[in-house]
């Protein structure tokens, strides 16, 4: 077991690509094997990134009427879920929530919006506006997540003082149909492309438990290493009543570790932070995501739906015995 193991590492410190074969191992390992890989994972997050964990925390800074149809997503036009809309909140409030977020370690703030883009105007001024502001004012990096891109967008992001560019893909290109139907795969890679052309760092991952294969996974990480991603969140699906995916049955604990794990050994030098659906699916293993190859937890609310108590969150982190750094 520790002999497989340590073949996959070197195999990722030496810059190689585990096989679809090997992946497999990795997200169907039980008992002492998956400790084996997870040992394995947490010492090539130690090895490239120290042994740390950082915070990340975000604002939903525009709610609802999204004109894109993903399967998983409240905020769709398309579905029927109950969520709170509202038009974009103010540069004042986007910088109130970067100061809330400081103050409560984190070291990255993301202002998402809903819908396909922004697009260039009143509201793309605001966004500029606060991006500055909290360059100012505080010390955590801002990030976006304002939808698709083009290279004029992204440059004025970057111009403001946007740190990184936050884009998920999602899913695997092959599984993307299944999951949204209103946008090509191919506009969100080049979205990817353009905001690091910009010079903007970019944050990348996907969710998973929507109905996607283990080779499909293999697949996501494939992609973003491809891209050379900057920082990778994966989520993990909490079903929400009056979308598509309602009634898709939670991922285990131990299938959450699994994914953890494979995308530290396909990603070893990658920062890689656990956001939505963590409290759901991991439920009582939510410590041991740092003992997977987790290198970071988003803590607050989520989107659409509200995050853990924070001091729950310091409580996790003083029991695992790791330590917050900052940027």
């Amino acid at each position: 077991m520790l002999k497989v193991a340590q073949l996959f590492v070197e195999k990722s410190r030496s810059g190689q690509v585990l096989s679809a074969d090997e992946a497999l191992q990795i997200l169907t390992a039980k008992g002492a094997m998956l400790s084996a890989f997870m040992a394995g994972a947490q010492g090539l997050k130690e090895k490239y990134l120290g042994e740390g964990v950082e915070l990340c925390s975000i604002i939903n800074a525009k709610s609802g009427h999204c004109a894109e149809n993903c399967s998983f997503c409240a905020q769709s036009a398309h579905h029927q879920a109950r969520v709170d809309s509202y038009p974009l909140k103010s540069a004042a409030e986007m910088l109130a929530g970067a100061q809330a977020a400081e103050a409560q370690g984190s070291s990255c703030y993301g202002i998402v919006t809903s819908g396909t883009r922004v697009e260039p105007g009143a509201e793309f001024a605001e966004l500029l506006e606060a991006i500055r502001a909290i360059r100012e004012q505080t010390r955590v990096i801002p990030s976006a997540s304002i939808g698709l891109l083009d290279a004029e967008a992204a440059r004025a992001l970057a111009e403001a003082g946007c740190g990184t560019y936050h884009h998920n893909l999602e899913t695997a290109r092959s599984f993307f149909p299944q999951i949204c139907s209103t946008h090509d795969y191919e506009e969100d890679v080049t979205t990817v492309r353009v905001a690091k052309q910009a010079g903007m760092k970019v944050c990348c991952g996907g969710i998973f438990g929507l109905g996607e294969s283990f080779q499909q996974r293999f697949e996501l990480g494939l992609t973003l290493r491809e891209l050379a991603v900057d920082s990778v969140p994966l989520n993990f699906l909490n079903p929400i009543d009056g979308t598509p995916l309602a009634g898709q049955q939670l991922l285990t604990p131990m299938d959450c570790l699994r994914i953890i794990c494979l995308f530290r050994y396909l990603l070893p030098d990658k920062k890689i932070t656990i956001c939505g659906g963590r409290d759901i699916n991991l439920r009582e293993f939510q410590s041991a995501i740092f003992m997977a190859g987790a290198s970071g937890m988003m803590v607050g609310n989520y989107l659409t739906s509200a995050g853990r108590d924070l001091a729950m969150d310091r409580q996790l982190l003083k029991d695992a015995e790791v330590t917050v750094s900052h940027c």
